[in-house]
């Protein structure tokens, strides 16, 4: 029988067919009938799990064999931050924690409908990765450095300071410097994923550049007051209240991160192709197949890599500014952590996917911004165990990017922005401050998360030029 016998009596493309093809060998091999050859195909395709203690017709059955999708009788235990989410947004959450892998879940208040789990969603999956859940930019983050430069400086140095940052970053498609940039994360072994090995020269090449889409680098002030002081001061950092100069970054693993995302999430729907359509972004691989360890070694080798882009941005920055760090602050927000958490009174082991989610266990500082005229905040984790040790990542959209092109004009917005104090190197319309909700609001839904630790304004603003199409 060849590729198409073995595809009319049923068994699915790649890698049954590569299975059929060894189970015919062998068989022919133990000397059986070749003329029954269909016969027993069709009767493995036609009840798989009735050969799985077959040695010789198992590895075949188990690949074939496609349970079909029963929701849990429950749902996992999930609540929400926040009032007026998006309806559908609240709908993903729910049907993630319908999943059969899931323990429970959290939905952030800055929630909006994203591909499977929505933007803002947290969950939390029992020894399981869902590609999807991580996101398509894995290891997007944030990382803020404030300076030992008082914040009343910045004004007098906007023209330096925007020369500055045109040079030190790159942002758009494909953007890279002429001059590749230099850092020891391309010395780890990027042979963990056939994926990252094909596109480590790729990456290389776009080491130290912002991309596309909500990804940003700006100057600004950053306050902190004598309240918020003993926070830091608890956290390690020595800075007096004040305002200073600083620098906030936000972008994730570029085209190679993207990259790894499509693979396996399609591995992975190809696994789970019982699962209906509303619920197709939310396949999963089991961290005891090679696919999920591929994608596991993966996902860590781009939070090394996005670590390392923001790594080079803030160093070449501050090498031209000729400052001084005082306090440096980052952290993941598209990623997948091993961690323990108390589920049904029990601690134990899950998967915690945040997409779109901060980090914020007990005592844990991160960055949640605003938009580019509102600020965004230092926080320290409260360790809540309802909402899985997280917070949300920022302000959230409420538009999309369509609907933002339709509903604003350059003229408004700059009369907005410069009410505001912000000067705009470029950015386009649909990244404007108008499509993402009121950071104030977001902040007070979830002071039961996180505490303020510090204020960041933006005044100088890069982002990526108006006509890319979003990596984020």
């Amino acid at each position: 029988m060849n590729t198409k016998d073995l595809l009319r009596v049923g068994v699915p493309a790649g890698q049954p067919i590569q299975l059929a093809h060894e189970f015919i060998q062998n068989f022919i091999a133990q000397g059986n009938d070749g003329a029954q050859l269909e016969m027993e195909i069709f009767q493995i395709v036609a009840d798989p799990s009735a050969y799985f203690a077959d040695e010789l017709r198992a590895p075949l059955a188990r690949a074939i064999y496609r349970p079909p999708f029963t929701p849990r009788a429950e749902l996992a235990p999930w609540r929400q931050w926040g009032e007026g989410l998006e309806a559908d947004a609240v709908k993903q959450m729910a049907n993630a924690c319908a999943l059969p892998i899931a323990v429970a879940g959290a939905l952030m208040p800055d929630a909006h409908v994203g591909y499977g789990l929505p933007i803002g969603g947290v969950l939390a999956t029992e020894n399981a990765v869902i590609p999807y859940a991580v996101g398509v930019d894995i290891a997007c983050r944030m990382k803020l450095t404030v300076y030992d430069r008082k914040g009343n400086t910045l004004a007098g140095q906007r023209d330096r300071l925007a020369n500055i940052i045109e040079d030190e970053t790159r942002f758009g498609m494909g953007c890279s410097f002429k001059q590749r940039r230099e850092h020891d994360v391309m010395d780890e072994d990027w042979s963990v994923s056939p994926v990252t090995q094909r596109l480590r020269d790729k990456a290389w090449s776009q080491l130290g550049t912002s991309g596309s889409g909500n990804h940003f680098v700006e100057f600004g002030t950053f306050t902190v007051t004598e309240s918020e002081v003993a926070g830091l001061t608890e956290a390690g950092y020595s800075i007096e209240p004040g305002e200073y100069v600083a620098l906030l970054s936000h972008s994730g693993s570029r085209g190679t991160g993207a990259q790894v995302c499509d693979v396996y999430s399609k591995r992975a729907m190809a696994r789970h192709e019982h699962l209906p359509k509303e619920l197709k972004h939310l396949a999963w691989l089991s961290l005891d197949d090679a696919d999920g360890q591929e994608y596991w070694a993966a996902m860590n080798l781009m939070g090394q890599y996005a670590a390392a882009n923001h790594a080079l941005i803030h160093k070449h920055i501050a090498k031209k500014l000729g400052a001084n760090l005082i306090l440096d602050i980052e952290n993941h927000h598209n990623f997948a952590w091993k961690e323990r958490h108390i589920v049904n009174g029990e601690a134990r082991e899950v998967v915690v996917h945040r997409k779109g989610a901060t980090p914020a266990g007990a005592g844990v500082l991160g960055v949640i911004p605003g938009s580019m005229a509102s600020p965004g905040y230092v926080v320290r984790g409260k360790g809540s165990p309802e909402s899985l040790h997280s917070a949300s990542h920022g302000a959230g959209r409420v538009m999309s990017r369509t609907k933002a092109l339709q509903s604003f004009t350059w003229s408004a917005v700059k009369k907005q922005l410069a009410a505001a104090g912000v000067e705009l190197l470029s950015a386009g319309l649909d990244e404007v401050p108008g499509v993402y909700k009121d950071i104030a609001q977001v902040m007070a839904a979830q002071t039961d998360l996180v505490d303020v630790l510090g204020r960041f304004d933006p005044k100088l603003v890069k982002m990526c030029p108006a006509g890319e199409r979003a990596e984020d």
